[in-house]
Parts: C-alpha cells; sequence; structure tokens
C-alpha cells in the first residue's frame, strides 16, 4: 500500500490539537507530512505543554490515519510544543487622566520621616513649577494634613462631566487628600484591610484632581495590603524609599524595596532617601553627628544597585516647620531649601530617565521652565 500525502493531509483536517478552536491543517498546528509506501511521519506544533495533551495529539493522528487512510499504516508521530511565554503576573492599576507621574513614597519601618520628606518634596516640585499632588494612603496614621496646616479642611464635592467628585485641599501650591479629613483627631481608624482599600478606591478615583505633574503617594510603614491595593489601583511610575542610616531602618528598607521589585509587583524603584544623616548644632555650624551611623542609606543604595537620591540632615528647623504646618522647603536661601531642591532634582531625573522607554505617545521629556527642569508629556 502506497500512502498519499493529500490523504493523510485531509484525514487530519477531521481533528484538533488541544486547545485550537481550527482543524490541524487549517490551524498550521502540521509542519510536515512524509510519506513512503505504508510508513507515514506527521510533525506537529503544539502550544500545550502538558504530557498528556501531546500523548492525546499523538494517539488522535495515529487513529485518524488508520481509520480513514489505511488500518495497517506504520505511524510516527513528532510533536514540537511551543508555549508562548508566560506574561508576567503584573499587578497594574488603570491611568487617572491628566495625572502624568505618580510616585510612590514608602519606608520600612515608621518614624525615619516617610511623610515629612514627603511633603518637602512635593513643595519643592511646586517651586519648580510642576502641579502637585499628594495623596495621604497612611490611613492609620495620617499625618500630611498637618504638616499642610490643613488638618481642620473639609473636602468639597464639585460637579465633574456629570459626575460628584471630591475636591482637594490646597495649600502651598500642593493638593492634599487624606483620610485625616474624614476623621475626628482623637478618632482611631480600626479598618481591615478591605474597607481602607475601598476608602482610598474613593480618594483615588473619586477626586478631582486635575492635571497634574506628580501625585505622590505617601504609603504606610511597612509592606502589606494598603500597598498592594495602591498597586492594584494605579499604574505607579516609580517609588522611593526613605531610610534612617539605622541598621535596624536598613534592613526594613531593604525589605521595602524587595517587596517593589517581585516579579508580581515589578514597580521601578527611583532610588532610596537618606533622611536624619547626620546632626548639627546651631552653634557648631559646620560639625556634624552621625548619631544614627554614617551613609548607611547610600551604602545600602548601592548594595541593591539603585540610585542614592541625596541626604537631609536631623535639624530641629525641620520638625518645627512640620508641627507648625508650613514645610521647612518653603523656607528660602537656607541649607535646607538648597537640600531638598537637590533631592527634588535627583527624583525628578529618576524619573525621566524611568520614562524614557515608554512608547512616543507616552513619551516624558525634561524641558525648562524659569530656569528650572520640568517633565512634560
Amino acid at each position: 500500500m502506497k500512502l498519499k500525502k493529500q490523504d493523510i493531509s485531509k484525514a487530519l483536517e477531521s481533528i484538533s490539537a488541544p486547545g485550537e478552536g481550527q482543524n490541524m491543517i487549517e490551524s498550521g498546528a502540521v509542519t510536515n507530512i512524509v510519506t513512503f509506501g505504508d510508513e507515514v511521519v506527521v510533525d506537529i506544533t503544539i502550544s500545550n505543554p502538558s504530557l498528556q495533551a501531546k500523548k492525546k495529539t499523538e494517539v488522535e493522528i495515529m487513529k485518524v490515519i488508520h481509520d480513514k487512510v489505511y488500518e495497517k499504516a506504520k505511524i510516527k508521530v513528532n510533536v514540537k510544543v511551543n508555549a508562548p511565554d508566560n506574561p508576567k503576573n503584573e499587578i497594574k492599576g488603570k491611568k487617572i487622566p491628566g495625572i502624568q507621574n505618580i510616585v510612590a513614597v514608602a519606608s520600612g519601618k515608621g518614624g525615619v520621616g516617610k511623610s515629612t520628606v514627603t511633603s518637602n518634596l512635593a513643595v519643592s516640585l511646586a517651586k519648580m513649577g510642576f502641579n502637585v499632588g499628594i495623596l495621604d494612603a497612611d490611613i492609620y496614621g495620617p499625618s500630611v494634613p498637618i504638616m499642610f496646616d490643613v488638618e481642620n479642611e473639609k473636602p468639597v464635592a464639585v460637579n465633574v462631566d456629570g459626575k460628584s467628585k471630591m475636591k482637594p485641599i490646597e495649600s502651598y501650591g500642593v493638593k492634599v487628600l487624606s483620610i485625616g479629613f474624614f476623621t475626628r483627631p482623637d478618632q482611631a481608624v480600626v479598618w481591615r484591610g478591605p474597607m481602607a482599600a475601598k476608602a482610598l478606591n474613593q480618594m483615588i478615583f473619586d477626586a478631582a484632581w486635575g492635571d497634574l505633574d506628580f501625585l505622590l503617594i505617601d504609603l504606610p510603614p511597612g509592606t502589606g495590603d494598603i500597598h498592594l491595593s495602591i498597586m492594584q489601583s494605579l499604574p505607579i511610575t516609580g517609588a522611593v524609599v526613605v531610610s534612617t542610616p539605622q541598621n535596624v531602618a536598613l534592613a526594613d528598607a531593604k525589605k521595602g524595596v524587595a517587596m517593589f521589585q517581585q516579579d508580581s509587583i515589578n514597580v521601578p524603584v527611583l532610588g532610596i532617601i537618606e533622611n536624619m544623616a547626620y546632626f548639627t548644632p546651631a552653634e557648631l555650624p559646620d560639625n556634624k553627628y552621625y548619631i544614627f551611623g554614617k551613609e548607611g542609606a547610600k551604602n545600602l543604595a548601592e548594595d541593591l544597585d539603585v540610585p542614592f537620591l541625596g541626604e537631609i540632615p536631623l535639624v530641629q528647623s525641620i520638625r518645627e516647620a512640620g508641627d507648625v504646618g508650613r514645610p521647612a522647603a518653603l523656607q528660602t536661601a537656607t541649607p535646607l531649601e538648597q537640600s531638598f531642591e537637590a533631592l527634588t532634582r535627583n527624583v525628578v531625573e529618576q524619573v525621566v530617565r524611568r520614562n524614557e522607554d515608554l512608547p512616543p505617545t507616552e513619551a516624558i521629556k525634561i524641558t525648562t521652565m524659569a530656569g528650572c527642569s520640568a517633565v512634560k508629556k
């Protein structure tokens, strides 16, 4: 019996490969058929990598040829698997119209000055000419309203395209929303993760943020539900991690960086900021005392191969400025203003570098506005 290639092909049109809607010939699964007398070799490529799928394919091909072509045919089936790469299960949220860059400010542990750095970073960005907003996502310990002297304010509802939205409170040119606006000063927020996530989503998507160059998100300390909820809700441009030079803080900061770098999260780490880097007393302005250790965060950044964004000294006026609701970066012609400005410029530079890989329609370029670097779409 001499087998014919067209007979084999016609028989294979009656079956399909596992997971394929079309038959084996139409789908292109059969890549080659060779006949020689009563022998036939069929080369086929399938996308299902399981052993069961490969065996089923082989058995079905042999059966259909025996049934429809020649029952004594000698058949060899070569099954090749061409499974598509499994996409990373990345946690990505939906874009908010009008917001160009969303930067998460995180810390591995509490008490390292994360909210202070966020507030001064926002003010410095605003002084450079950017449109800036802060989402205070520290549900259980909101402090941004105090730092912007707006703890007694209440957001009002405004109509945007026929929908009722919350209007953020504006202070020092920065738009602010915080759970602190909706609770009493003496009221403890005792919420489980899902309730906290729902409140955050309302502040994110039911707010009239308008056009922003930067939305800074002041995350709670640690790594947990709130962090995951934020990254599920929003396409974070990048994250900044704040730490003191102390070993205890550095150990937790390292975990914070690792969280953002997980395959399932994959948020670029823009860099590490060292807060409380050293203490300089007013009466000895040329002296530096490394109370919490020296250059710990800088060394950590080098070890983790992430940018070091700068250091902020431990200065009494920073604490006082935060307590009275006037961030220290608002001061003019002072070493503190210079420190925060240098830090802010480094953050902007890292955002620009991070966005260089985006498609042209989403590319963010750096331009000059009033002598300052500005990120624009």
